[in-house]
This record gives structure tokens, C-alpha cells and sequence, in this order.
């Protein structure tokens, strides 16, 4: 059986009516240690590595009936919609800031890097001719061999060759360990391998970083379950990246603590 496109249009505005009724029959005052809950997370596979034990930890300790459902990561567009209509709860990627629906924290501001093996022809006089002589490595979760990157470097008169597409971050360390391949891949994704199995390069050209975002739909904003998370995920890539953190709803917020972002939420 499939859903009609009317059943589909419903979906968003039916979320918004049950999470009102939620409210209703379930008062604030539950505390978090006796909250249940089932929250779904959609997110790329680093992101996912990178949360999902520290996280687990600490719901333990805070509210041990909220249970976490991590789900695959189809794309930006696909998180979106699916905060839209309701399939997700949060997600994180990057979101774009003209859509009112959906708020959003800045957990980081992610660069770019060239990773290669240690012993790489290519890293003794690394430039442009040396990057675009190797074979490369893109990660897409949709198979696709094209990336903005190759569009900037047409603008520029000159092409790369793709060697090899995998759908995961977490797969590229190795395989550029084993091989002779090069990859553009941003800067965290590396964070968790040894420090001395591969070389990072600036890129030869300026590549624009991006921000990563954890979004929710703003019908969720009054969510107990759903606020706590946000404080939590919102602590643990604090404490790892030191980093300031934007909330956007649409306007641009600046924070310097999570007491910040617990009043920026809607009261009870």
C-alpha cells in the first residue's frame, strides 16, 4: 500500500495536531528520569559515530526511558522533508535558513582537507597539478560522481578523475591508507584516525567549508524529551569542538552557553 499525495500533505499539519494533544496528556512535570520517549535522528554516518556512544552515556544518567532511534541518511533535502512531515525528529546536516519551519543549532563549522597516505607521491610538491593527477575518492550517499567541486573546477578549465565513490565517511581513511588515491573530505571525518597513518593538505584552491546543523521542526519546540536532547547533543559537540554556536529561527542567534539555548526555546 502507498500513500496518497493528500495523505502525504496531511502528515506535517497531523504531527503539529498530535504534538499538541502530547502536551496535553503529558504534563511537564514528568520528570526526565520517568520520561518515555522515542526520538528519531537522521544523520550521515560521521555525525552518527561521533554522537551516538557519548550520547547513550549520558541518557543513561539523565533520562534512561528516552530511547534514540538513529535512522539512514538519504540527503539534506530528504532530512528536511522529513522533518516537515514528521518521519524524523531531528536531524543533522545543512539546512537552509530561508525555511521558517525548521530550527536550528550551528553544532560546528566544518573545513575542508586533501587526506592522503603518509608516503604519497603527491604530497612532496603539492599543488593543483599534483592533487588533479591521482585518482579521487567521493563519498556520496547516492552514488553520485559529480560534486560541487567538480563544477569550480571546470570554471577553472580543468577536471579531476574519480577512482572510486563510497556512500560513508568513515570507509575513505582506509581505503586512502591502502591505496594511492587522494580524497577532499572535511576535516572531522579524519578526527578519529591515527594521527600518523595520513597526511591532511590544504586544498589548492579555496573550497568553502559549511556549518553543520541539528534541526527539528519548531511544532517540537515544547517537546521535554525533545529539548533535552537538543541541550545534550548541543554539550557533547561543545565540549569535543570548543566552538561558538548559532540558533536560527530564521533570525541569527549567537550563544555562549547552553543556559542560552534552554531560554531560547519556548516556555513550557
Amino acid at each position: 500500500m502507498h500513500r496518497t499525495p493528500r495523505a502525504d500533505a496531511l502528515r506535517g499539519p497531523l504531527k503539529s495536531l498530535l504534538a499538541g494533544v502530547q502536551d496535553l496528556i503529558e504534563p511537564d512535570e514528568v520528570p526526565l528520569s520517568e520520561l518515555r520517549r522515542v526520538i528519531r535522528i537522521t544523520a550521515a554516518d560521521l555525525p552518527t559515530a561521533t554522537l551516538a556512544g557519548p550520547l547513550l552515556e549520558t541518557l543513561g544518567k539523565t533520562a534512561p526511558h528516552i530511547t534514540v532511534v538513529f535512522q539512514p541518511w538519504h540527503g539534506a533535502d530528504a532530512a528536511a522533508a522529513a522533518l516537515r512531515n514528521g518521519d524524523t525528529d531531528m536531524a543533522i546536516s545543512v539546512f537552509d535558513q530561508n525555511d521558517k519551519d525548521i530550527d536550528r543549532l550551528v553544532l560546528l563549522e566544518e573545513t575542508y582537507v586533501v587526506a592522503m597516505r603518509i608516503d604519497h607521491p603527491a604530497a612532496e610538491k603539492f599543488d593543483i597539478d599534483a592533487w588533479l593527477a591521482w585518482p579521487h575518492i567521493v563519498v556520496s550517499g547516492r552514488g553520485e560522481m559529480r560534486t560541487p567541486l567538480d563544477t569550480q573546477l571546470s570554471a577553472l578549465g580543468r577536471q579531476r578523475r574519480v577512482g572510486l565513490v563510497v556512500p560513508s565517511f568513515q570507509l575513505v581513511p582506509d581505503l586512502l591508507e591502502r591505496t594511492f588515491l587522494l580524497s577532499l573530505i572535511p576535516k572531522q571525518s579524519l578526527n578519529c584516525y591515527p594521527n600518523n597513518a595520513l597526511l591532511m593538505r590544504e586544498p589548492p584552491i579555496p573550497v568553502t567549508g559549511f556549518p553543520l546543523h541539528l534541526a527539528w521542526h519548531s511544532r517540537q519546540s515544547s517537546d521535554k524529551g525533545l529539548r533535552h536532547l537538543i541541550t545534550e547533543i548541543a554539550a557533547l559537540f561543545s565540549t569535543s569542538n570548543a566552538l561558538n554556536r548559532k540558533l536560527v529561527r530564521p533570525e541569527t542567534r549567537i550563544f555562549n552557553n547552553l543556559r542560552d539555548i534552554e531560554h531560547f526555546l519556548p516556555p513550557n
